[in-house]
């Protein structure tokens, strides 16, 4: 990803400000000479003006002094381009660094701080080509370069701080418009300018992700200020997104920590735009294939948090974002429902079939819209949303239209391939109505599922391989008929149903609530023939046959109407405790269900792994934020070896390989941990074997060729049919043989 800066200061590149610069430190200098040769001609004179007239000889040329030492004159930037020209490099020192660093922390000398400035500019483009705006300089020196880059980065902000009279740390939007109205913004406010502008430059020029991760960091306590520079502003969000959107590691923290503080103290200036850029690379990052890996899990779950964290800052603005994007997801899936009934209107009158095939294909493309990850995944983040935030006004309503369109998502194709995917949706809705206390029927579609065929008899497949279902959408007709997909089918069945009754367990209407499924739960117990399936079902009915007996004994004692505040007190001491049978079995069904996925594990996730616990982090990261960085950590960031390379120029052939390589990358990049999983759990029997699998798949339900069309055809499996027999690719570039033609002269 290029972003380009603005970088160019304005109080540098102007000839006319630079000539009366130049014409004012002259006249300066003559005043000088004039009192130093007043002292040797008149010396009573002299001291009867040190005496009555002291501050007309205290002239202050230590500005004057400052720029004879230093090789960044402003006269010699405003000179015209030939003299320029024929200047030679000059050389940055680490004693002239030290020098400034010195000036600037003992004596806030103006000079220092603005050498030390255009210091850090070079150093920002040491890397890039010529640049006109500036001076020939090197810094031939990575000692050079690295003291530069930490002094700026660590005590550049409140130097500037001090110059500009604004408040020692944080400050709002108001306080610093208000600032930009003085005087004292006028002379010094283009310091912060070029101390933002070329941050942001070096920023979209490093590669290092812990140097970038330690820039933004630092940066991160001047942000305030570019409220006063909207360009630059837009410009860093970009940054921090695709920081936080592609990073790893601490880099994707580190960004949202910055945009975070950004909507903070900014309001509606990046609110919006951080919103609509987190959520769109929130999406990005869940373009995934059929299966994910838990690391990559891990780090779509993190980015759910911070998305769901962002969205707390302003809960009325970000209730106009969230109704829109869940309104969009509902449209979707009112195509694929339209075009599933046109379908079925159709097959009713007998169409052609040419008319049967193009409805086909259009039920296919709204099938794979809805079944796809980024889809789930979005409704995933939403759920999150609004659990997090159901007390406030704004969200609670939301919560309607989303149980609607994770219900018609998983009756919109009731198959027993899609039971992964119909099993996230029951999740989601038990946790909707665990977070907002409302009632869901989520029973009638884990029991539909319960009682299909692939669950309700004999596996006939073998015992298989485990599946872990949260890691999939769909599954082969191979796996399906599997003796361990049945069972884990059947464990994740229990453990949603037992949590679904456990919500309700402590309602004196509990008993109306459990009994259709008690009676279907029965059913199944009679006329399955799975051993283990009936075991645990068995349990699972007498948990619930228990609570019920807890809740119709203590509402037979109990004095209560059927009014709100009598029903929030029938068992309340025991709610508080979770005391109830069925509370307490579904407890231990979630310690077996996190036992389980665990040992499905053969190998520790690097990736992702601590990105993923969000809470702790964000809370030693805001801790060490209150203080300033160390120089032994800003050491360690800016290696003393490592020095910008100068950009060598690439031939007018290779822009266009260099630009499709990179965005090929950036669209592998999501999925990086699946690709590496393949590679070492696959070989070559595995590879033709996952191709019979999807095969079979794309017979069972067209909507699943997604995948296979991006992929590209394999010419060596090809074959064409001439004149009855199957002739390969490879046979048709054969010239035909000499037998053969002998045969047809003859």
């Amino acid at each position: 990803m290029t972003m380009s800066s603005d970088t160019e200061d304005s109080d540098i590149s102007n000839p006319a400000g630079g000539q009366s610069v130049y014409l004012s430190r002259k006249k300066a200098k003559e005043h000088v000479e004039q009192l130093q040769r007043l002292q040797e001609k008149d010396p009573e004179f002299y001291q009867y003006l040190k005496d009555h007239d002291k501050e007309l000889l205290e002239f202050n040329n230590k500005d004057i002094d400052e720029d004879e030492e230093t090789i960044f004159e402003a006269d010699e930037e405003t000179q015209p381009a030939v003299e320029s020209q024929k200047k030679p490099e000059k050389a940055v020192t680490t004693a002239m660094v030290d020098s400034w660093c010195k000036a600037i922390k003992e004596e806030r000398r103006l000079g220092a701080i603005r050498s030390m400035l255009r210091a850090f500019r070079f150093a920002c483009h040491c890397g890039d080509d010529s640049d006109v705006t500036s001076p020939k300089f090197s810094i031939v020196s990575s000692n050079v370069f690295n003291k530069i880059m930490v002094f700026v980065l660590n005590e550049m902000d409140g130097i500037l701080r001090g110059l500009l009279g604004a408040p020692n740390t944080g400050g709002r939007k108001e306080t610093i418009m208000d600032l930009t109205t003085t005087k004292t913004w006028t002379k010094h406010g283009t310091l912060m300018r070029i101390y933002l502008s070329n941050t942001l430059h070096i920023l979209t020029e490093m590669t290092d992700e812990q140097m970038i991760s330690f820039t933004l960091k630092r940066v991160k306590a001047s942000g305030v200020f570019l409220a006063a520079f909207p360009t630059l502003l837009r410009k860093y969000i970009k940054v921090a997104l695709h920081s936080w959107g592609t990073g790893r590691g601490a880099l994707p923290i580190v960004s949202f920590l910055f945009l975070r503080d950004l909507c903070v103290r900014l309001g509606s200036d990046c609110l919006d735009t951080c919103l609509k850029g987190m959520y769109k690379a929130y999406v990005m990052n869940c373009k995934l294939s059929k299966s994910v890996s838990r690391s990559k899990q891990q780090h779509i779950h993190f980015l759910g948090n911070c998305v769901t964290e962002l969205y707390g800052v302003d809960v009325p603005s970000a209730y106009q974002h969230a109704f829109v994007f869940i309104r969009q997801l509902g449209v979707i899936l009112r195509d694929a429902l339209t075009v599933r009934g046109d379908k079925v209107v159709k097959e009713k009158n007998n169409k052609k079939q040419r008319d049967g095939s193009k409805s086909k294909k259009q039920l296919d493309k709204a099938y794979q819209k809805v079944y796809d990850w980024q889809f789930i995944s979005c409704l995933e983040l939403w759920t999150g949303v609004i659990c997090a935030y159901n007390s406030e006004a704004e969200f609670g309503p939301l919560a309607y239209p989303l149980a609607q369109i994770i219900s018609g998502v998983a009756s919109l194709v009731p198959t027993a391939r899609y039971i992964p995917l119909r099993l996230r949706c029951m999740k989601m809705l038990n946790r909707l109505a665990g977070a907002t206390g409302t009632y869901i029927p989520v029973s009638s579609h884990l029991l539909d599922m319960l009682e299909m065929k692939e669950l309700h008899k004999r596996s006939t497949g073998g015992v298989g391989k485990a599946v872990n279902l949260l890691s999939v959408k769909q599954v082969d007709k191979t796996t399906l008929k599997t003796r361990a997909f049945q069972e884990e089918c059947t464990y994740y069945l229990v453990e949603e149903l037992a949590e679904h009754l456990a919500q309700w367990s402590y309602s004196p209407a509990f008993f109306e609530l459990s009994f259709i499924p008690l009676v279907r739960l029965r059913s199944f117990c009679k006329s399955t023939d799975v051993d283990r399936s009936r075991r645990e079902i068995k349990d699972l009915i007498r948990q619930v046959e228990a609570n019920s007996e807890v809740t119709n004994s203590k509402r037979a004692t109990a004095d209560i109407s059927p009014d709100l505040i009598a029903i929030e007190s029938f068992l309340k001491a025991e709610k508080e405790s979770g005391s109830s049978p069925l509370s307490q079995f579904a407890d231990q069904l979630r310690l077996r269900a996190q036992q389980r996925i665990d040992a499905m594990v053969d190998s520790s996730v690097i990736v992702g792994a601590e990105s993923s616990i969000f809470s702790s982090k964000l809370s030693e990261i805001e801790e060490d934020e209150e203080h300033e960085a160390d120089e032994e950590e800003a050491n360690n960031v800016f290696s003393s070896s490592w020095l910008p390379e100068k950009k060598s120029k690439v031939p007018k052939e290779k822009p266009k390989e260099s630009k499709k390589r990179s965005h090929e990358e950036y669209e592998v990049e999501g999925d990086e941990d699946l690709v590496e999983d393949l590679v070492l759990s696959s070989d070559e029997d595995g590879d033709d074997k996952s191709k019979v699998d999807s095969a079979s798949e794309d017979e069972d339900h067209p909507s699943l060729q997604l995948s296979n069309k991006k992929r590209k055809p394999d010419n060596s499996s090809k074959q064409n049919t001439r004149n009855g027999r199957s002739v390969s690719n490879s046979s048709k570039k054969r010239r035909p043989r000499p037998k053969k033609a002998s045969k047809g002269s003859k």
